[in-house]
């Protein structure tokens, strides 16, 4: 039974690698191409000056009604610095690093605990994909040109 848990798991591993390759090479042949990054940039840029995201803010911050728990939008705060970062001479290992640094200073530097890291590193995926699908949908809705 434990040489089965072990394998399944080695299989979510394996499989999760492949994705992240896949991912990869996407992103670095979209990187090369110079007007396929400054219409993503332009794009995502606008969502930030629209203040189109403005309800994905509230949402994050509807579950701190108490000031000194209200969370700093970290995740905004990624995706910024992640989308200045972005241009095409960047190779995708800067940007990853880019986001390596963010979680380093605000989601596993601040950890208190191994219970608090948990807590934290699970609250900041699920407002980071929350983000994403927003931003995502946004890009289709009113910047279908973002998507080169």
């Amino acid at each position: 039974s434990s040489s089965l848990t072990e394998a399944e798991e080695f299989v979510k591993r394996l499989r999760r690698q492949t994705d992240l390759c896949n991912m990869v090479k996407t992103v670095r042949a979209l990187l090369k191409n110079n007007s396929t990054v400054t219409v993503l940039r332009s794009g995502l840029h606008a969502i930030f000056n629209e203040k189109s995201l403005d309800v994905t803010k509230d949402l994050f911050q509807e579950k701190f009604r108490n000031p000194k728990k209200r969370q700093k939008n970290i995740q905004l705060k990624c995706l910024k610095n992640f989308i200045s970062s972005l241009t095409t001479s960047t190779d995708i290992r800067d940007l990853l690093s880019c986001l390596s640094s963010d979680l380093q200073t605000f989601v596993i530097k601040p950890s208190k605990s191994k219970e608090a890291f948990k807590e934290q590193a699970s609250d900041f995926m699920l407002k980071w994909n929350l983000l994403l699908s927003n931003v995502g949908k946004i890009l289709t809705i009113n910047r279908t040109d973002s998507f080169g």
